[in-house]
């Protein structure tokens, strides 16, 4: 059981939004780890805007992903993907929640970077298979093998993920659990951790 805080969550929201200015939460990992999921559940604790870049992207060309993927490519997507990233990001403090592979193009990277946090939400291979089987509009995995596919991603992916600025291990619990984890590392991550309680700056 874990103690309590000494101080009430929303000082530490406050004093986490501050440190924040108008910069965005910026989630980043793998299909199925959760982005979306636990990107509403933090915004909805800090009372911040929440984007998903795909259905941003989505509403900008009026298909979807799977059709973007479908008749232009990944490279075309990518660039498109790109683009609206970097539009969105000129618009915070907002939580983001990025597509799997946003966070492998040096240029989103570099304004992820000058614009937010980045959140990586690390899965196990076994959680991702879980979710990703459940829904069939995966462009990546149209494959007769999708597990080896998200075990190469893995292998590709998480050595740059891991550059991102927080990481926290998600897995398979209430997403207000996960979500109270990340606003932790972000506190920590913004040194606003360790804030005084009221009552006992002067003693």
């Amino acid at each position: 059981m874990n103690a309590l805080p000494a101080n009430p969550p929303d000082e530490s929201h406050a004093a986490l939004l501050g440190q924040l200015g108008n910069r965005s939460i910026v989630f980043v990992g793998l299909m199925g780890a959760g982005k979306t999921a636990i990107g509403r559940k933090v915004a909805a604790m800090l009372s911040l805007p929440f984007i998903d870049s795909d259905q941003e992207i989505e509403s900008v060309s009026r298909m979807t992903v799977p059709e973007l993927f479908e008749r232009y490519g990944e490279t075309e997507f990518r660039a498109l993907e790109q683009r609206v990233i970097l539009r969105v990001l000129e618009n915070g403090p907002q939580v983001l929640s990025t597509g799997g592979g946003a966070f492998m193009n040096a240029q989103t990277r570099e304004a992820i970077a000058g614009h937010g946090v980045s959140v990586w939400l690390k899965a196990e291979l076994d959680l991702l298979m879980e979710r990703v089987s459940k829904k069939q509009n995966r462009p990546l995995l149209k494959s007769a093998d999708p597990r080896a596919v998200l075990e190469r991603l893995m292998d590709e992916r998480y050595p740059v993920y891991a550059t991102a600025d927080v990481t926290v291990p998600t897995r398979d619990d209430r997403k207000e659990i996960i979500a109270a984890e990340v606003l932790d590392a972000l506190c920590g991550h913004l040194g606003v951790a360790e804030i005084t309680p009221v009552g006992e700056a002067n003693s």
